[in-house]
């Protein structure tokens, strides 16, 4: 089981390297951690956008990409089709975004005729390494769906749980998140996570998820918290996944962990064919270089 960023990425480089494809490669950032990920035989890079640019940039931030197989395409929507296709077609293992807004990039994962797209649903999954957790914790999903129906926070937890056994947990601990924790009928959020729990109960997730909600935050994270209110649950205190009630619960948790607590982090797409690498300009290095290792490991579970 992997308890820590350095983890991830000690495992990501034990393993066989992967092919990662770029879509938009002219980017500084994403270019040292692409190089960075490279060095460590973590991945084989396919660079695709303008050459010309990369190259240059490469130049200015002192890196070397001579041997990196690159595909010129200047345009943005090119680069994109030309990236999930080299995944679709096996020639790549995943992808990541570059210098490309996210929702062209996704229009070519979801296209029907080459794309990606499985019958679950995009979510995004966040993983923290929290200096006050005696664990990685996994957020869902605070980055792409708005306001999720109950069919699809199934679908959102199913994509997380991937995650977390694609990093060597058997057992996965989701905590359906609510403002409090008993079910009330004027509360949409407690009465779909009881639900959600009473599927898991039913069976209906994979062998060795075990889900419990609605929870608020602190009995999901705190055994303090679950024994001074006298809540027994196997996941208080110990949640592997936090599965919030929409975006902006998970984006402001999301943030206040990285800028109040200062945990490290890395970010992927699940619910396509392959993991897709998707990192804010506003992540940092280290956060770009656990992504890609991140969708390395989970590139080689699928």
């Amino acid at each position: 089981m992997i308890k820590s960023l350095n983890e991830l990425l000690e495992k990501a480089q034990e393993q066989t390297t992967r092919k990662l494809v770029v879509a938009a490669c002219q980017d500084e950032e994403v270019l040292k951690a692409v190089v960075e990920a490279a060095e460590m035989k973590i991945i084989e890079p396919i660079l695709v956008g303008d050459i010309a640019k990369t190259e240059e940039i490469a130049k200015q931030i002192n890196v070397n990409i001579n041997e990196y197989e690159k595909i010129e395409a200047t345009e943005l929507v090119e680069a994109a089709e030309i990236s999930v296709k080299y995944v679709s077609s096996g020639k790549a293992d995943f992808i990541m975004k570059g210098l490309i807004d996210t929702s062209i990039l996704l229009k070519q994962v979801l296209n029907k005729d080459y794309g990606l797209r499985t019958d679950s649903l995009l979510s995004h999954v966040m993983v923290y390494e929290v200096p006050t957790y005696h664990k990685l914790v996994y957020l869902t999903d605070g980055g792409m769906n708005l306001a999720p129906s109950l069919d699809d926070k199934v679908k959102i937890a199913k994509n997380a749980a991937k995650v977390v056994k694609s990093l060597g947990n058997d057992k996965v601990k989701i905590a359906v998140l609510a403002a409090k924790e008993k079910v009330n009928p004027k509360m949409p959020a407690t009465v779909e996570a009881d639900k959600i729990k009473q599927m898991c109960e039913a069976g209906e997730f994979e062998e060795g998820v075990i889900i419990d909600g609605p929870l608020a935050l602190d009995l999901a994270v705190s055994r303090e918290a679950a024994e001074t209110k006298g809540f027994e649950s196997e996941v208080a205190g110990d949640a592997d996944i936090l599965l919030v009630p929409n975006i902006e619960t998970g984006n402001g948790i999301g943030k206040s962990l990285t800028y109040f607590a200062n945990a490290e982090s890395a970010g992927i797409i699940m619910g396509a064919k392959a993991p897709v690498v998707l990192v804010s300009r506003a992540d940092t290095h280290e956060a770009k270089l656990n992504s890609i290792a991140l969708g390395s490991l989970i590139a080689a579970y699928k």
